[in-house]
C-alpha cells in the first residue's frame, strides 16, 4: 500500500531548512537556499515567496531530493 504524501506549506520548508543548519544565500524573484557540508558536498533548492501556500506535490518532492532528505525526516524535523 502506497501512502499519500502530505500536504506542507512553504514556510514549513523554511522552517525545517533553518533547523537543518541552510541559509539563504540569494532573494530575487525565489529564495535560494544552501548548505555546505564538511566534505564539500552542496545542497541547494529554491522556494517561492508564496509563504502559507501549499506546495505542488512534485515540487515537494525535487526539494526533497535537492536537500536530500526524506519526507518522514522532514515530518519528523517540522515536529520539533
Amino acid at each position: 500500500m502506497k501512502f499519500a504524501m502530505a500536504v506542507y506549506t512553504y514556510n514549513d520548508v523554511r522552517k525545517v531548512l533553518r533547523k537543518l543548519g541552510f541559509q539563504i544565500i540569494r532573494i530575487k524573484k525565489h529564495e535560494t537556499w544552501e548548505k555546505v557540508l564538511g566534505n564539500g558536498t552542496i545542497f541547494q533548492t529554491r522556494l517561492s515567496h508564496k509563504g502559507k501556500r501549499t506546495i505542488p506535490k512534485g515540487t515537494f518532492s525535487e526539494i526533497l531530493k535537492q536537500i536530500g532528505l526524506q519526507e518522514e525526516k522532514f515530518r519528523q524535523i517540522l515536529k520539533k
